[in-house]
């Protein structure tokens, strides 16, 4: 009976997630179940809705009520929008949507942040109170709800989904669902919903309409990428965090400073393995069930410039950023009113939270500067306002994801270097050169541009990524004997870490012809190397718990 609670119950110390045993019986049920009705397109839709609400709730408990509400008022805005006779109306109900989705992932996400940056600043000593907890307690029972605001899982994600589906209806780009579970399915489908990929309407919900189809070539590439987005995990994330790059980063004085380097580029792999493993494991999943998501990685660390990476890197945000954000503010034609008001609020916010006020005079000069290049060059407007979207856009991207001033600082720096790159590019003498020795230099150089930027990613204390750096500069001490020490110390633990660049670098085709070898084996042979694989991985497994990193985004 303690196992049958346990099972149905929640647990902020056991959530489902794909790489506990717990998961691959839920998922097993789930498909026994799906293979008798997945023909039938309503109750598949009624099912999946079910099941995925149970997941959601193993992985943020009472928190489904909020996606409940968010389902609910999103399908009526939907509709709304579809059935009103004037423009008025539509903006009408585009403004509430937007409104509704944005100020709930701000209450939920960012309420502490705030207050926190606000008392900071003008020192004063105000609290937040969670009144929704404190009305549902006063209905339901003291202590039936956690008065302290706690980020649901994924709600940057279904939120974001929500307002593409809205916004699309609006756009006339779709039309809306036959009904409401069609949409529930759509925005709750399990294998993405805690962490993506951000699932388009446009993708998707055709696939909800289509017969269902799943061929042995098809069932073989899910399955390899299962296996795969294990492996990223597994062995290229949790291994590697667990046996050296968290022990470096929670005491980096400890080390020698080049040591902070190495774990550095060792913290790059652990995220891409963190985050494209779990998005391997969900379109796998959801290829076996017959849906189609998108790809959300492509090699991102064999970027060429830092446009090129993000290209390749976390797409599915990317392309959401750029048709809901970059190109309503004007793109990289023009800008009108909207894209001075959003900048000069982006500049006060960086301002508010990091209490710079020196960036007062670099924003000033900045623009003293565009003014000058504007009257000397009258076609640089285009440009102007071309930079200022990317800037917005990428601050807007890093705070999606967190509230913290070291996401946004984050997001500055790379949008800036998005700006500076798209002005060099023009004048490089080696953008268009096919050596492979200066290939190699760019990407060595956009990987170390990256893998410094997630200084501010990895470390969320305020001061700590200064004090990182002070240290790696000041006590970078390389000697010979040294290294080899670390090496000894973490031999294992670099192999893997080698492997995985390796194995990141392979040629294209090298990969593709990998699943196709694959697919061409026996079902059981299949299985066996499947078995065998997964008995391999889990012998690295920790006795330390690690969730998926953006299950806190």
């Amino acid at each position: 009976m303690d196992r049958i609670y346990q099972l149905f119950s929640f647990s902020d110390k056991e959530p489902l997630i794909f790489t506990q045993l717990d998961f691959w019986l839920f998922f097993i049920v789930v498909m026994i179940v799906f293979s008798f009705i997945h023909n039938r397109k309503i109750e598949r839709s009624i099912f999946l809705t079910v099941v995925s609400l149970f997941f959601y709730f193993k992985t943020s408990g009472l928190y489904v009520i909020l996606l409940c509400v968010s389902l609910l008022v999103n399908y009526l805005i939907g509709i709304g929008i579809h059935q009103a006779n004037s423009d008025g109306k539509k903006k009408g109900y585009i403004t509430l949507s937007v409104l509704f989705n944005l100020l709930t992932l701000a209450y939920f996400k960012y309420a502490y942040f705030f207050t926190d940056s606000f008392n900071a600043m003008f020192g004063t000593k105000y609290e937040m109170i969670n009144y929704l907890a404190h009305w549902a307690n006063g209905v339901a029972g003291q202590g039936t709800f956690v008065e302290k605001i706690i980020l649901p899982v994924g709600v940057s994600f279904f939120t974001f989904q929500s307002i593409s589906y809205v916004v699309d209806i609006y756009r006339k780009e779709i039309e809306p669902v036959r009904n409401f579970f069609d949409y529930s399915f759509f925005v709750t489908f399990f294998p993405q919903l805690v962490a993506g990929p951000i699932v388009r309407a446009r993708d998707f919900i055709p696939q909800i309409y289509a017969d269902h189809k799943l061929t042995k070539t098809e069932f073989s590439e899910a399955v390899f990428q299962i296996v795969k987005g294990l492996f990223k995990k597994i062995i290229l994330a949790d291994y590697i965090a667990v046996q050296f790059i968290d022990k470096v980063m929670d005491a980096p004085e400890s080390y020698p400073g080049f040591v902070g380097v190495i774990a550095m580029w060792g913290y790059s792999l652990q995220i891409y393995g963190d985050f494209a493993g779990y998005t391997d494991i969900a379109i796998g999943l959801s290829k076996l069930m017959g849906f189609n998501l998108l790809e959300n990685f492509n090699s991102p660390y064999k970027a060429v410039s830092v446009a090129d990476f993000w290209r390749r890197w976390h797409k599915s945000l990317g392309s959401w950023l750029r048709d809901y954000l970059y190109i309503p503010l004007g793109g990289n034609k023009t800008g009108g009113i909207g894209t001075f008001i959003a900048t000069f609020l982006i500049f006060i916010f960086l301002v508010f939270i990091t209490r710079w006020y020196e960036l007062l005079y670099v924003y000033a000069g900045l623009t003293a500067l565009y003014l000058i290049m504007y009257a000397l060059f009258p076609n640089f407007k285009s440009l102007f306002h071309r930079d200022l979207n990317l800037l917005i856009t990428m601050v807007v991207g890093g705070l999606w994801h967190g509230a913290s001033a070291n996401f946004v600082i984050w997001g500055a720096m790379n949008g800036t270097a998005l700006i500076l790159y798209n002005h060099w590019k023009k004048i490089s003498p080696y953008e268009n050169s096919s050596l492979l020795i200066v290939h190699i230099w760019r990407i060595f150089l956009t990987f170390n541009f990256i893998t410094f930027t997630r200084i501010w990613f990895r470390l969320q204390d305020e001061d700590a990524p200064i004090a990182f750096l002070n240290h790696v500069v000041h006590h970078f001490d390389f000697q010979w004997e040294t290294f080899v020490l670390v090496l000894k110390t973490y031999q294992a633990t670099f192999w893997i870490i080698l492997t995985g660049f390796v194995l990141h670098w392979l040629p294209q085709t090298l990969k593709e012809g990998s699943v196709r070898l694959f697919g061409k084996m026996p079902m059981v042979l299949q299985a066996v190397v499947v078995a065998v694989s997964i008995v391999g991985m889990y012998q690295a497994v920790s006795d330390s718990f690690k969730a998926f990193v953006y299950f806190q985004f």
